[in-house]
């Protein structure tokens, strides 16, 4: 592989670059050190809910797949990738983050291709191609795609993981409850395709697109994402803004139940009726019927950005409710990317 060498400083440029927070879990992987990878492409899994790389490399005499997690469809799409970027039997080096257990599994964070194409993936590489997009358009409404203002994301080691894990506070039983969680187990709905219901949309923004529809807003509001589920084309909310209420506490949703208002230039969204989920924040922490998200969504004043505002509550499993703020900013240049979620790669990580 010597003709990796004249490429050295980069990849040591890329040790220092921070991961992307990813929707999926990272449990199980040593995100303080990296392992350098070289070898032949031997599959390029081009499926949600994650992109795998299939390295056959050579290692003390025997030869193992190592198989690297990528990003989603829609954000290796964004970033000019497809799924004949990487081909069977193409000498590649990669470097990442693996599991601490040894196996032979792990999160990519740069990649060589023999004959100079190169490639990282973190949080600093998406913030350029973000601000390499040009001046961000001024719009007049709520209408339309968003994303997250990355500059103002705060991540946290460990994916949205960490990021939870920072901000939730808990009380004895959800405590007791992810106590009891097993991450590196089917338990662990993060190895299937269920999805994560409200908030998780919003919160996904800095890696998954949001589209607002207000063609029926005196009836409804439609709300979609790009997180892939089982048999359906990403993720979809129905907001009804006809005056309703919520049904009764007997009939619950897996996105929950959602009514709407305007108040002044401000869209309301207050959703109630959830099903139980057993880690809809991926550290192992319940919600359940008590579950209730207010969202408050504003364009600011000169149409360059939305402010977005959520304050969840759950007093069967959180001590206190959960306020978080983040900045959109308005898309109409990009096209949202969606695909259905492919169970086997979902669970790919757990099989290890």
């Amino acid at each position: 592989m010597n003709c990796f060498r004249h490429i050295a400083a980069l990849l040591l440029a890329l040790l220092f670059v921070v991961p992307v927070s990813a929707h999926h879990s990272d449990a199980g992987i040593d995100l303080e050190s990296m392992v350098i990878i070289e070898g032949t492409v031997k599959e390029f899994a081009w499926r949600n809910p994650h992109v795998y790389l299939i390295i056959e490399s050579e290692q003390s005499g025997e030869v193992v797949d190592w198989q690297l997690r990528m990003g989603t469809v829609a954000t290796q799409t964004r970033q000019g990738w497809t799924r004949d970027t990487l081909l069977p039997g193409e000498l590649v080096r990669a470097r990442a983050n693996v599991q601490a257990s040894g196996g032979p599994y792990g999160i990519l964070r740069s990649l060589d291709k023999e004959g100079g194409v190169s490639a990282s993936f973190g949080i600093e590489t998406l913030i350029a191609a973000q601000e390499g997009d040009g001046e961000t358009p001024s719009v007049e409404s709520l209408e339309g795609i968003w994303r997250m203002n990355l500059r103002k994301w705060k991540s946290y080691p460990g994916g949205f993981d960490g990021y939870y894990d920072a901000q939730l506070t808990l009380n004895d039983k959800g405590r007791a409850a992810q106590a009891a969680y097993d991450p590196l187990s089917d338990e662990n709905p993060e190895s299937t395709c269920d999805g994560r219901p409200t908030p998780s949309m919003l919160d996904s923004t800095q890696i998954y697109m949001m589209e607002i529809d207000l063609s029926q807003q005196d009836e409804v509001i439609i709300i979609r994402g790009e997180e892939a589920r089982a048999n359906e084309p990403g993720a979809t909310r129905m907001v009804y803004m006809d005056g309703r209420g919520h049904p009764d506490p007997s009939e619950r949703f897996a996105e929950g139940h959602s009514i709407g208002w305007w108040q002044d230039d401000q869209l309301v969204i207050d959703t109630a009726n959830f099903e139980d989920h057993r880690s809809p924040y991926q550290i192992g922490v319940p919600s359940g019927g008590q579950k209730h998200v207010i969202e408050r969504y504003r364009l600011g004043n000169d149409g360059t950005y939305m402010d977005a505002q959520y304050i969840l509550e759950d007093p069967e499993y959180l001590a206190r409710p959960l306020l978080i703020n983040h900045e959109l900013l308005p898309s109409p240049h990009l096209v949202m990317v969606y695909g259905e979620c492919d169970e086997e790669n979902a669970g790919r990580w757990i099989r290890q």
